[in-house]
């Protein structure tokens, strides 16, 4: 199935969008998608792009090829760009429909006028664009326990960039190893009340299933997955390599591994909107 326009599939009803690091990540997470039934989103972060040697278009065009050859509905996004100069892979060729560009750990005039300018020459390639308000969930700042968006500074910022969609800080933290974050849905609905644009939350490998869907009916449209399919895969070489100590093929272990995440993405997209 070509790739879909991100702006297509984050709807109210919400769509997930999973972090892609290797073939391996991109192939199950699109045979999740089939098996759960529900379109996804395929996301490389320059972090990602960084593990590659900052050869992002290799990947970037192996994940668009195949989600062209997969029955599977999904998107290709590019997320966390904080380098300007990797913009550049936001390219049709590669497939890439939507990009995050994160200003977010500049003051906040400058975290302004960076994500407008951006967001301006991304429009104009006919790109949608997430843009974050405070700083990297995870890294200190603004998904940090405790921080907490601002409804009307939201808007604002909103209103100011015209950006797409905006990460917010309700409650998640960026790589989370247990379903232990408490989101604030009170401060979700308020702030999806004054903004004009999708919500997007980051950090939700630790947030319980029962609290995402509260989430998604308060006004999440985006939900970011990454460290739950780290988990899975690094379980299922684990488990591979303390049975088998003597493998050398890459396959053996890589194979359980992807399965392992297929069945994350499915389990969680079948219990998130099933």
């Amino acid at each position: 199935m070509t790739p879909q326009p991100t702006s297509s599939l984050v709807t109210r009803r919400g769509v997930v969008a999973f972090n892609v690091i290797t073939l391996e990540h991109a192939e199950a997470i699109l045979d999740g998608a089939e098996r759960a039934g529900e379109p996804v989103i395929l996301q490389v972060s320059e972090n990602a792009i960084r593990y590659h040697q900052g050869r992002g278009l290799p990947l970037l065009r192996a994940c668009a090829a195949l989600i062209d050859e997969h029955p599977a509905a999904a998107s290709l996004h590019l997320d966390h760009i904080v380098d300007a100069s990797l913009l550049d892979l936001a390219r049709p060729d590669a497939g890439v429909s939507s990009v995050m560009y994160d200003a977010s750990e500049l003051p906040d005039d400058e975290n302004v006028a960076r994500t407008a300018a951006t967001a301006s020459e991304l429009h104009a390639r006919g790109l949608w664009v997430e843009a974050e308000l405070g700083a990297i969930g995870g890294k200190g700042g603004a998904h940090t326990p405790g921080v907490r968006t601002v409804p009307s500074e939201a808007a604002d910022y909103v209103a100011a960039t015209g950006v797409d969609a905006l990460a917010v800080a309700v409650g998640s933290e960026h790589a989370m190893t247990s379903k232990s974050a408490t989101l604030d849905l009170d401060l979700i609905a308020a702030i999806a009340a004054v903004v004009p644009v999708p919500l997007v939350l980051h950090g939700s490998s630790g947030v319980p299933v029962a609290q995402l869907r509260e989430a998604v009916a308060a006004g999440i449209a985006k939900i970011n997955v990454g460290t739950a399919l780290n988990i899975a895969f690094t379980s299922g070489v684990r488990r591979v390599l303390a049975d088998k100590p003597d493998v050398t093929d890459p396959r053996t272990y890589l194979a359980p591994a992807r399965d392992a995440v297929t069945e994350t993405v499915a389990s969680l997209l079948a219990d998130l909107f099933g």
